[in-house]
């Protein structure tokens, strides 16, 4: 299908239109500790040779230090979120994750991005108690201070929250892209199934073009 033009104020925009300097942004969703590290995850327990942590090792977490790399060159804002709870005790978690039995608690050792992604000075981490990090944080608010156009999101899992995020910003008016290579679920038919069903949202693609994309901006 033919990707659709519109004119958007004085721009014309499609999904997949170029990077502009300034009004670009990349999410990297969940990617901590306990979701990367094998068993630390109480409520799906994965060993280091089940399909997703080999999905993460082999694949997602390389592409993702590609793209951070070229987002840093570029100059994009890096924003990170992470599920942790404002209190020990979790009690400001969402009635979903308190059923689930899902508690990060502040400042834990576990609930920290992982060392290959790491935060820079500048950077942004927004703690979310849900699924949807629009829900939970005022990454809204903060992406429009940054006059984001183009929000470049990846993580895991790709049926969960990262289905959350793609679906919440479109709706609130970004261009999303979805770097297909650079996201995990628990199967590979899950996570095929997830980027089909939210497809309509956005742009999805793959890391070497994301990076292709980004590299180009660092340089214009």
């Amino acid at each position: 299908m033919a990707m659709i033009e519109i004119q958007y104020g004085k721009d014309l925009l499609r999904r997949d239109s170029a990077y502009e300097p300034g009004m670009t942004s990349v999410l990297f969703v969940d990617m901590q500790r306990i979701w990367c590290e094998p068993n630390l995850d109480p409520t799906h327990p994965q060993d280091a040779d089940s399909y997703y942590h080999r999905r993460l090792r082999d694949t997602v977490v390389p592409n993702q230090v590609r793209i951070l790399d070229a987002a840093r060159r570029a100059g994009c804002n890096v924003l990170h979120t992470i599920i942790e709870s404002l209190t020990l005790d979790g009690r400001d978690r969402s009635l979903d994750h308190k059923l689930s039995d899902m508690h990060v608690p502040k400042g834990s050792p576990e609930g920290q991005v992982i060392d290959a992604l790491k935060p820079i000075d500048n950077e942004i981490i927004l703690p979310k108690t849900s699924s949807g990090v629009f829900n939970s944080t005022n990454i809204d608010y903060v992406l429009r201070n940054l006059n984001t156009r183009y929000l470049i999101i990846a993580g895991v899992v790709t049926d969960q929250c990262v289905d959350m995020a793609v679906r919440d910003a479109a709706d609130r008016g970004y261009l999303v892209t979805v770097v297909e290579d650079a996201c995990a679920t628990y199967s590979q038919e899950r996570h095929e199934a997830a980027l089909r069903a939210y497809s309509g949202y956005c742009w999805t693609i793959n890391t070497e073009t994301v990076v292709r994309r980004l590299t180009a901006l660092g340089q214009a």
